[in-house]
């Protein structure tokens, strides 16, 4: 934990004096706000790293069907089914454990945060904290009586005040881990892919994170949990930004970026065609053909009724044209009968 406690330090320090130039040195708020940088710089490190993980899930949904082929044909072969899919993910590029890096990534982080906080109360330093820093660190408290340092289950000296916001962070950090599991099952996975393998993964993630986090939570420090809540709430933004750009194809968020282009089409004065529900999904397509003065698109003609006359000079002016067509049928008339 050596080297992380060096880089959590190194970025909360340098934050702190950046705000400690118009902010108290002393406060809960310059070091709750560090904190919030050091979330950022984290989060905006793993970039890369999300960007992956949206690939990998989208793949993970597309192969879905063939997933459930495979599942049927070697259901009796664990062995061989195991063999294929792994040759599947191959071949796709897929990475099934891609949804779990950022968070692996970020544990080590977390809990060298939870262990400075936790040393910096006793007066211990940790990383590039010198010992004034720490215990600055460890006894600075927000609005003067919620030290940053403080737990649900250890409140002591803020008693009801840190119980208050230790609950508020723990409910706003559950919420947004729920909220943001939901948003990608509801509006970024198509109907097949919401059964198999792959959905019981994400619904495990969805019912059963949120509950780790809140029994976890009653036992991290202020600072931590406002770490962790600052994260969700990235995260949540962060994909909601990538679902709406760049939505899974025949997932809800497709046909409701579909949607968006329709109405931006029309408000331009553009063609659109009527929107076409396709396997529980809405899809529109565009017209091609711009509109004539008429109202009529352009490259058809509708065709016109003519007259008798007009029938007989084409066919006249054709025969002419032909050099020698075949003549005119004679309509065989009725002999009469002689008595």
């Amino acid at each position: 934990m050596t080297p992380l406690y060096y880089v959590v330090s190194f970025i909360m320090v340098g934050f702190h004096t950046v705000l400690s130039t118009f902010m108290d040195p002393d406060g809960g708020a310059a070091w709750l706000l560090s904190i919030v940088g050091l979330t950022i710089v984290i989060r905006a490190a793993l970039i890369p790293l999300f960007v992956k993980q949206i690939r990998s899930s989208r793949n993970m949904q597309l192969i879905q069907p063939q997933i459930r082929e495979l599942q049927k044909k070697y259901g009796h072969d664990r062995e061989r089914f195991a063999q294929e899919s792994m040759k599947l993910y191959k071949e796709t590029g897929t990475n099934p454990f891609a949804s779990c890096l950022p968070l692996l990534v970020q544990m080590p982080i977390f809990f060298a945060l939870f262990r400075m906080i936790d040393r910096a109360s006793r007066g211990e330093p940790r990383g590039v904290l010198d010992q004034a820093q720490a215990v600055q660190f460890g006894n600075a408290d927000l609005f003067g009586a919620i030290p940053i340092a403080g737990t649900l289950i250890d409140p002591d000296p803020g008693g009801t005040s840190v119980r208050v916001l230790a609950v508020t962070l723990v409910l706003a950090m559950t919420a947004t881990t729920f909220l943001t599991q939901r948003q990608l099952m509801s509006k970024n996975m198509p109907p097949e892919a919401l059964n198999g393998p792959y959905a019981r993964q994400q619904k495990m993630l969805l019912y059963v994170l949120p509950p780790v986090f809140a029994i976890g939570g009653v036992a991290f420090p202020i600072g931590v949990l406002v770490y962790w809540t600052t994260t969700n709430l990235w995260t949540m933004g962060q994909q909601f930004y990538i679902i709406r750009r760049n939505p899974a194809p025949g997932t809800p968020a497709f046909a409701a970026k579909q949607e968006r282009e329709r109405e931006k089409k029309l408000r331009k004065g553009e063609a659109v065609e009527p929107a076409v529900e396709t396997a529980g999904t809405t899809s529109t397509a565009t017209v091609t053909e711009a509109p004539t003065a008429s109202g009529t698109p352009a490259g058809r003609q509708q065709p016109k009724r003519q007259t008798r006359s007009e029938r007989t000079r084409t066919s006249a002016n054709g025969s002419k044209a032909g050099g020698g067509s075949t003549p005119p049928r004679k309509h065989p008339q009725k002999s009469k009968k002689r008595r």
